[in-house]
């Protein structure tokens, strides 16, 4: 049986619907949640593009363009500034089900890369992008545990050059030589990366099922991760570092993991795309259906949580900083978990202050 260690709640606070929140050191030292607290309010969403299905990611092209991918579809598109929707093509490889299908999109140097659930894995492929055709498909990454939950999927090209891949549990997060329950850090012919902590793909390990990567501008690599039935988190990772799936949930002071340095119960998160703008880390809320805005100290611990657009949107799961300094913010309310709402599913431009 799954064991879930007591968490520490630190305080709370009633102008983030009533939640408690904790934060924590690798080494279980508390951090002062309240050293930091959010500037301005970001400003009112506008839309961008409405009338998609499930935008599970959003990744920017050199010229101000946007691709998105659609979950359920198995679409990418190309979405402008100005809203005008193009599909690029329809993964063939991609088998929609459940919490699986089409995902995580990355894009570097001209070429694409798309993180799917196929027939019997999770996959990572790259394609060369042409005007509006993909072409020249290679299989990057194959045997990534799927399943009908927990599949993971982000991608993202670190300040590092390399990309980053994140992958759900089931039930191995433990277990190094499983790609499942990681952060995975390749090349991007899909190489382990130099440097990497065991010489495999893997980055970290201990994971359940983390939906969201963003860096500071020191360079400092976040995750958003979904709990089970008590805490979701944020963690501040580091190479080799062990974020303690399926032992611990939250925060567990214990010294063979490294504790969360912000916990949500999860009623009030299920946090997805995770983007940093403006001195923030921004998160998507699906369960909770807001846009959390978490400020970060000089050291990267986290300050005092906002929550912003509560319940007006439903649920929110891809968050992008745009080339202008906007948030691009995508809606999930036809995953099956949600209310469509007249526009749905939409993308947002959200100006973060």
């Amino acid at each position: 049986m799954k064991k879930l260690l007591t968490i520490m709640l630190l305080t709370t606070l009633t102008a983030c619907s009533g939640g408690g929140f904790g934060g924590g050191s690798s080494g279980g030292e508390v951090l002062p949640t309240a050293a930091v607290t959010a500037g301005a309010a970001p400003g009112d969403p506008k839309d961008v593009a409405t009338g998609l299905s499930v935008p599970w990611a959003i990744a920017f092209l050199p010229g101000g363009d946007a691709l998105v991918t659609e979950r359920d579809s198995a679409r990418l598109l190309r979405v402008s500034p100005a809203g005008k929707v193009t599909e690029l093509a329809t993964i063939e490889g991609a088998r929609p089900d459940g919490e699986g299908g089409l995902m995580g999109v990355a894009a570097k140097d001209g070429q694409i890369f798309l993180y799917y659930t196929a027939e019997q894995d999770n996959r990572i492929v790259r394609y060369r992008l042409s005007g509006d055709s993909l072409s020249d498909e290679r299989l990057l990454v194959r045997g990534i545990p799927k399943g009908g939950i927990h599949n993971g999927g982000r991608l993202e090209f670190g300040p590092d050059g390399y990309l980053y891949a994140t992958t759900g549990d089931r039930d191995l997060a433990q277990q190094r030589d499983s790609l499942g329950g990681k952060i995975l850090r390749m090349t991007v012919d899909g190489a382990p990366a130099p440097g990497n902590p065991f010489g495999t793909l893997v980055y970290s390990y201990g994971h359940r099922n983390v939906q969201g990567l963003a860096w500071d501008g020191s360079g400092r690599l976040y995750a958003s991760e979904f709990g089970a039935n008590a805490y979701d988190e944020v963690n501040l990772i580091r190479p080799g570092a062990n974020y303690g799936w399926p032992e611990v949930e939250g925060r567990g002071d214990d010294r063979r993991f490294v504790n969360p340095i912000l916990t949500w119960p999860t009623g009030e998160a299920s946090p997805s795309g995770m983007a940093y703008a403006s001195g923030s880390l921004w998160v998507g809320a699906l369960r909770g259906a807001r846009l959390w805005q978490i400020p970060l100290g000089e050291d990267g611990s986290a300050g005092t949580p906002a929550a912003h657009f509560t319940d007006r949107y439903g649920r929110l799961r891809a968050v992008t900083a745009s080339p202008d300094g906007t948030l691009w913010v995508g809606t999930s309310n036809k995953d099956g978990r949600g209310s469509p709402r007249p526009g749905d599913d939409r993308i947002l431009s959200v100006p973060p202050s």
